[in-house]
């Protein structure tokens, strides 16, 4: 009924109208009818983003049904007018982009769903880190993928650009030399990417030593990974640079690390003393976990003794404000109960008298 219709439409403009109508409120209904639905799925009680779920869809499922229904209203008319034909094109690359927007969100839900779970702000953060990586740098992969194909999607709808491709044909191989040698770098981090994602030579939240800098992974991207500095500098690194040359990874295989103190004092320092005074210090002092607990002298030259003291936390920032607690008041310790012990300069003057007797014998 309705392509008789349509075919008629020079005679009938009036049911033309109506079937345009009919086809645009059943776009309307079906968003509305769809919103309705994904609000009750948002409501459900073992749905974490229940606030957020609806608005996610909400934008690219209207430009979607909507571009359809003009695509299907306005080709009744194609052909009668020239404006209509760039209509209809610029329509049709509206949907492409509505159906990436589309897919890219579901993505991106999906992604939330599946980590809602892991909390890497947790201090045992471990398995949430490995999940959150893994899944950051997937849907990374999966969004430049698709955005790519909808690219060239919408370029094939220009025929211009088809023909041109075609004429281009016969250089392409120059052309993929020429091009396979200037996205070298840009190929092997994306590779380096993947290879991050799967392996897993670091992860989110993992402390690192990268250049002498000591932080944190930030953001892993398929290019380049952001190290968070302690002093809140942001250290850019290609993803290369973790397959390629060696690093510090603090926190592989779990989230508690030992943290060491080195103090250096003079050869009549009493280690007992010591050693009793750094149990009493991490015994009071709440970073510590109470799992290590170790003084111990790790080297002695001609002027001083070098002193280690071992310690553990649960994670890499405890660590560090436990060694700085436990290092001032060691320090602190020795200044009030035992100054004689702290690093000293000794200077022996021989007596000329002494030197006259050595002198006649």
């Amino acid at each position: 009924m309705i392509e008789e219709l349509i075919s008629n439409k020079s005679d009938n403009w009036q049911n033309m109208l109506i079937i345009s109508a009919l086809i645009l409120v059943t776009a309307i209904v079906v968003y509305l009818v769809s919103i309705v639905l994904i609000k009750k799925f948002s409501k459900r009680e073992d749905n974490p983003l229940k606030k957020t779920t609806h608005k996610k869809f909400r934008t690219p499922l209207l430009v979607f049904l909507l571009s359809i229904a003009l695509s299907i209203v306005f080709s009744a008319w194609d052909g009668e007018y020239e404006f209509i034909t760039y209509l209809l094109h610029f329509l049709k690359v509206v949907i492409i982009f509505a159906a990436t927007w589309l897919i890219i969100s579901t993505i991106k839900l999906g992604k939330e769903l599946l980590l809602r779970p892991h909390n890497i702000d947790e201090k045992d953060n471990l398995r949430a880190r490995k999940v959150t990586t893994q899944f950051r740098i997937i849907e990374r992969i999966l969004i430049t993928i698709i955005i790519i194909i909808s690219l060239s999607i919408a370029l094939m709808t220009f025929e211009s650009i088809r023909q041109i491709g075609v004429s281009l044909f016969a250089s392409a191989g120059v052309a993929g030399i020429i091009l396979g040698f200037s996205a070298q770098k840009l190929l092997a981090n994306v590779l380096a990417g993947i290879q991050i994602a799967l392996a897993q030579p670091i992860r989110l939240d993992d402390v690192v030593i990268v250049e002498g800098e000591w932080g944190w992974i930030d953001e892993i991207n398929l290019t380049y990974v952001i190290v968070r500095i302690w002093d809140k500098r942001r250290l850019v690194v290609p993803t290369t640079y973790f397959i390629e040359k060696p690093f510090q990874n603090w926190t592989r295989e779990s989230a508690d690390i030992l943290g060491t103190v080195f103090i250096y004092t003079d050869y009549t320092v009493p280690f007992d003393k010591l050693r009793a005074e750094l149990t009493r210090i991490l015994e009071a002092d709440s970073n510590w976990d109470g799992k290590v607990n170790v003084l111990q002298v790790t080297n002695a030259t001609e002027k001083t003794v070098e002193v280690r003291a071992l310690m553990s936390a649960i994670d890499s920032p405890t660590a560090w404000d436990l060694r700085v607690s436990v290092r001032e008041k060691l320090i602190s310790f020795l200044q009030e109960h035992y100054p004689e012990s702290l690093p000293r300069t000794r200077l022996v003057i021989e007596k000329e008298q002494d030197k006259v007797q050595e002198t006649d014998k």
